[in-house]
């Protein structure tokens, strides 16, 4: 898993997984575990999930990245504690699956929360085989 700085502002975590890595077939496959996870964990609760890639293919404008087949994000919220509401602001939180024909990327924005941190990078290694 690698830490990095998107666009300059975004600190995010990034998994890119060969799909001879993990034992999940596809994108459903993973946010089904996901999900598991979320719903098992003491302080997480589930939220959504958001096809980003059918939603972006049926804008006009719409865009996609040269070979993505699957693009969902999960939608989750650890919050335990609102001690202003400007924190609004940095939650959800949300894990995106993105699918290639020989690959997944997957990737999260960095929580202020340590423990939000910790649940995401041990879900998201846990894909690998």
């Amino acid at each position: 898993m690698k830490q990095q700085l998107l666009q300059e502002k975004y600190p995010v975590y990034v998994l890119e997984l060969a799909k001879g890595e993990t034992p999940y077939a596809d994108t459903d496959a993973i946010l089904a575990y996901l999900k598991d996870a979320i719903d098992k964990h003491p302080v997480a609760a589930y939220i959504a999930e958001f096809d980003h890639y059918a939603h972006t293919k049926a804008l006009p404008e719409g865009e996609l990245a040269p070979g993505l087949v699957a693009a969902k994000n999960i939608v989750f919220c650890f919050g335990t504690k609102l001690p202003k509401p400007e924190m609004l602001s940095v939650r959800p939180r949300s894990i995106g699956v993105a699918e290639y024909a020989d690959r997944f990327v997957i990737s999260f924005l960095e929580a202020p929360m340590p423990v939000a941190n910790e649940a995401m990078e041990h879900w998201v290694k846990a894909l690998a085989a």
